[in-house]
């Protein structure tokens, strides 16, 4: 088990998702990086669906209370084991009554710790993820204790092939919408030129950007949206729906995001730029 000394910011349990539940109006959740808490999992030899600990912004304060072994990936928030800095992507060992501490952000915005055999929360609807008004907790405060149940694992060593590389990059692939084709060619030109930053407005749920452009067109009929969905609102601002997305929308949806773009804007904080590109 591990203890929780100081929460971090929006510090929640999370897998790869509350998957088939969407005609129940039930959020896919998840990682937001799926791929970095992917690595973490298969670095420990985990079954891929395994629960870890994301971190947002600010890390945590853990005292473990058995012994254990961890991986952290995604972003680098200077992780320490009793007082002494640890690498991302690589398996640590742990011992009852270490201290593991995290600092804030310093590249990327979200961090991931795996354990090995995976965190032991409550399932819900086939997923151990934390969301609002589906699980009794949506993040983790002060004084939890977190429970795991290390089971045989083997381990890889090919850490740089694994490793991510969308801390730094800004192109995010995508789709065109079910909408996309009701705009004229100087709105899609616009939707592939311009350079976007990433708003204040952001979080789980969906980023908005700060860049507008003037829409003219009606709201659609309520219709599906997925983790990845690109809305384009009224007053003109674009609002990409992440992980905990609702599953219905009545704003037309111009683009989706590629698994992959998601798992880049997952990272990206306040005044980060980015910019669309088109697969065909």
């Amino acid at each position: 088990m591990v203890e929780v000394l100081k929460q971090g910011l929006q510090s929640s349990i999370q897998d790869l998702g509350r998957l088939g539940y969407g005609h129940l109006g039930v959020p896919a959740s998840g990682a937001m990086d799926a791929s970095s808490a992917l690595l973490s999992n298969t670095i420990l030899g985990n079954n891929p669906n395994a629960a870890v600990i994301e971190m947002t912004l600010i890390g945590m304060h853990l005292k473990f209370l058995a012994e254990t072994v961890i991986c952290i990936s995604g972003a680098e928030m200077s992780a320490t084991l009793n007082g002494k800095a640890i690498q991302l992507n690589k398996k640590i060992e742990i011992q009852a009554s270490d201290l593991l501490t995290f600092g804030s952000a310093k590249l990327g915005c979200r961090t991931y710790l795996a354990v090995l055999g995976g965190f032991k929360t409550d399932k819900v609807l086939s997923s151990r993820s934390f969301y609002h008004s589906i699980t009794l907790n949506s993040v983790l405060k002060k004084g939890d204790v977190i429970k795991y149940s290390p089971s045989s694992s083997h381990f890889t060593e090919d850490y740089a092939k694994l490793k991510p590389n969308h801390f730094e990059a800004s192109v995010l692939k995508v789709y065109r919408g079910p909408e996309f084709n009701m705009l004229h060619q100087q709105q899609q030109d616009w939707l592939f030129n311009q350079h976007f930053t990433v708003s204040k407005l952001n979080n789980r749920m969906a980023y908005q950007l700060n860049e507008t452009l003037e829409n003219s067109l009606s709201p659609i009929i309520t219709s599906a949206v997925l983790p990845g969905t690109v809305q384009w609102t009224p007053n003109g601002h674009l609002i990409i729906l992440m992980r905990d997305a609702q599953t219905t929308g009545g704003y037309p949806r111009i683009l989706q995001l590629s698994e992959s773009a998601i798992n880049l804007l997952s990272q990206k904080k306040v005044k980060d730029v980015v910019q669309f590109e088109g697969l065909d």
